[in-house]
């Protein structure tokens, strides 16, 4: 079973932003995991959240273990403490669902 996860997140440093991306993706494959799609977005219609989303994209892993173990491996943590946490005003979970192959 495959896990996808479809996420907002409002960029407020798109170069910051996109040294946390080079960063993060080469831990990301040792996992599995990698990006379905990127957007960035310049007006939100409809929202069940009051906070702003600039970026939507999905990221997709081969199990709900290798999500887990991705988020929570010190590696990335380190990444997303030194860059996503310097270039990104809010994050939105838009939805996470599994799918049989």
């Amino acid at each position: 079973m495959s896990f996808e996860r479809i996420m907002g997140v409002e960029v407020f440093d798109d170069e910051v932003y996109q040294q946390y991306r080079e960063n993060m993706i080469p831990i990301l494959k040792t996992f599995g995991g990698s990006f379905g799609f990127d957007f960035k977005v310049s007006d939100v219609l409809i929202s069940k959240t009051e906070k702003p989303i600039n970026r939507v994209f999905t990221i997709d892993f081969p199990s709900k273990e290798m999500m887990d173990g991705f988020f929570t491996d010190p590696a990335y943590l380190k990444v997303r403490e030194e860059y996503f946490n310097n270039s990104v005003k809010s994050v939105t979970t838009i939805a996470i669902h599994g799918s049989s192959d």
